[in-house]
C-alpha cells in the first residue's frame, strides 16, 4: 500500500485505521512504511481519504502472501476461503476431522497491532514438528513450507510481516501435556504473540476431554462452541 505524496493533505486520517502502526506523519505528509505493512487494505478501504491519496501498488510473490494472510478478502488458492485461507477447524462437527480421541490444534500467530514475520511463524511450526505432527494440508501457511515433515518454511518468505497466520494439525488427547511443554519454550524464541486453540468432541458424558489436561498445566482457557444446527448434515459416520 502506498500513499501518494503529492495527494496527501497531512490531515492523518488513515494512521488510526492501519492495525500494525505502519502510517507516520514525515514532513507534513503521510507515510506507509513498506516494511512493516501487511497489506490489509484496510486504510484503503475504511480509512476514507479526503484526497484519494491512497492506491495499491502491483503485489507480486513473495509480497502477495501478506495481503493472503492479512486482508479478509483475499481468497486462498488450496481452500477457497477468504481471511488467512483456513475454516480454523470450526466446521468439524459437519467434516470430521478430528476423531473421538483427537485434539485439533490451531495456533494463531500475530494479532492487530503486533503482526507476525513468518520467521516466527516457522520456529513455531518447527518446534512442534518434532513432535510427529502432521500439518493440515488444505491451509495457506501449510504451503508456505518448504518442507513438511519438518516445519521449515520457504526462505524468501521469512522476513514477509503479515497480521496473523494459523498453524494446524491434530494430535492424540494424551500428547497434550508435550505440545503445551513445547509451545511454552518456544514463546520465548519469538517476537510476536501466539494464541493456541483446540478442537475437540465431547464425552458421552457432555465433559470437554482437554479440560483435565489444561487445568493440569495451568494454562487459562476460555470455552467456546460451534455446534451444527441442522444447516448441513455430518459427512462423516463416527466409529466408537
Amino acid at each position: 500500500m502506498l500513499i501518494d505524496q503529492e495527494l496527501c493533505i497531512g490531515c492523518e486520517q488513515c494512521v488510526a485505521y492501519c492495525p500494525v502502526g505502519a502510517i507516520e506523519l514525515k514532513e507534513d505528509v503521510c507515510e506507509i512504511d513498506l516494511d512493516e505493512c501487511v497489506e490489509c487494505f484496510n486504510c484503503l478501504r475504511c480509512a476514507g481519504c479526503p484526497v484519494d491519496a491512497i492506491y495499491q501498488q502491483p503485489l507480486t510473490y513473495p509480497r502477495t502472501v501478506r495481503s493472503l494472510m492479512s486482508d479478509v478478502l483475499t481468497v486462498a488458492e488450496e481452500s477457497q476461503i477468504s481471511g488467512r485461507g483456513t475454516e480454523e477447524m470450526k466446521t468439524n462437527d459437519v467434516t470430521g476431522r478430528f476423531k473421538l480421541g483427537e485434539v485439533g490444534i490451531g495456533i494463531e500467530v500475530g494479532r492487530p497491532t503486533t503482526g507476525t514475520r513468518l520467521k516466527d511463524v516457522e520456529t513455531i511450526a518447527m518446534a512442534v514438528a518434532r513432535l510427529g505432527v502432521v500439518f493440515e494440508k488444505i491451509n495457506p501457511t501449510t504451503s508456505m513450507m518448504s518442507d513438511t515433515g519438518t516445519g521449515k518454511f520457504k526462505d524468501e518468505l521469512l522476513n514477509e510481516k503479515v497480521l496473523s497466520a494459523i498453524i494446524e494439525f491434530s494430535v492424540a488427547l494424551e500428547k497434550l501435556p508435550e505440545l503445551f511443554e513445547t509451545l511454552r519454550e518456544v514463546s520465548g524464541r519469538i517476537d510476536s504473540v501466539f494464541s493456541l486453540d483446540l478442537a475437540t468432541r465431547l464425552a458421552d458424558d457432555g465433559s470437554v476431554p482437554t479440560d483435565r489436561y489444561v487445568q493440569e498445566s495451568g494454562l487459562w482457557i476460555a470455552k467456546n462452541g460451534k455446534t451444527n444446527v441442522g444447516l448441513g448434515r455430518p459427512l462423516f459416520e463416527e466409529v466408537k
